[in-house]
This record gives C-alpha cells, sequence and structure tokens, in this order.
C-alpha cells in the first residue's frame, strides 16, 4: 500500500498539534516528540507530519510512503520517467527513522519524496543549518528543493 506524505513546517508545535488532532477526529500521534509529530492515518490513507525544522512555515515537501522495495524501485522510475533531477539516499536518517528514500523537485518548485521506513530512530536527523539552506550532504534529513533546482539546472 502506498500513503501520501505531507510535512507542514510550524511555528508552534503544540498549537498545531491541537489543531490537526482535532481535524483528523482526534487521532493520536504515531510519533510525538519535543520538534516532531506524525499521524498515520487509514482515513484518509496519509502521513501527515509538522515540525519546527522547516527553512519557514508551511509546506515543506510532500512524497509518497511505500512500503515494499518493489514499490520504492516503481517510484523511483516515475521521477526518472518524468526527467526530473533525482537524489537517492540509502539508510538516511530522518524524522526519527532510517529510510531508503529518493528526492526530486516538480515544475512548481516543491519537494517531494518517496521514501521505504525501515526502522524507528532515536533521533531526528541531520537536517540542514538554518544559516545554509542550500546545504545538502547526502545524509542529511529532508533535501530542499533549491538544492534539487540547482542540481537541475547544471544538468540541462
Amino acid at each position: 500500500m502506498k500513503r501520501m506524505h505531507i510535512h507542514v513546517a510550524v511555528e508552534n508545535l503544540g498549537d498545531s498539534i491541537r489543531f490537526y488532532s482535532a481535524m483528523f477526529g482526534n487521532a493520536e500521534p504515531a510519533v510525538l516528540k519535543a520538534d516532531y509529530c506524525k499521524w498515520e492515518l487509514t482515513d484518509p490513507a496519509v502521513n501527515f507530519a509538522i515540525s519546527q525544522r522547516g527553512a519557514k512555515p508551511g509546506v515543506d515537501h510532500v512524497g509518497i510512503q511505500v512500503e515494499t522495495d518493489a514499490e520504492l524501485a516503481e517510484m523511483n522510475a516515475r521521477f526518472a520517467a518524468a526527467q526530473l533531477p533525482v537524489q537517492i539516499q540509502t539508510g538516511t536518517t530522518c524524522c526519527y527513522a532510517r529510510s531508503d528514500k529518493a528526492w526530486t523537485i516538480d515544475p512548481q518548485g516543491v519537494a517531494w519524496e518517496t521514501f521505504k521506513t525501515l526502522e524507528a530512530a532515536p533521533v531526528y536527523g541531520r537536517s540542514r543549518e538554518p544559516s545554509q539552506p542550500h546545504a545538502q550532504s547526502p545524509a542529511a534529513c529532508c533535501a530542499t528543493g533549491e538544492k534539487l533546482a540547482e542540481e537541475s539546472n547544471e544538468q540541462h
């Protein structure tokens, strides 16, 4: 099964948890940390996460969560078929989970990821430094739209 993923950067985690919990019918979060919260809903099927780790408040990135290696390969092939720049990450730690994933950016500049969660992690993972919003290392958590756009421009 594939599940839609949306990650929203928020200014006030507590207020946002109250709002989204109410919006999701008082569903309990699957993950709750001091700087991060995630719901894995079945109706609608969505992995909805909020954190205080984005570059600015608002939609940070969207994606498709998969359950199998075959589904991950299928999604990576879709990125490639769309002729989008792709950044592959294997065994990376992000959002309190270790995952295999791929990142791309759509024509509007929205960052998209596809990922398969391997296991829970005790730490959030490495994210970009606030003073370096475009910096990206292979083990960094979330690829930025700006970084993928730069890579795309270099390829064309």
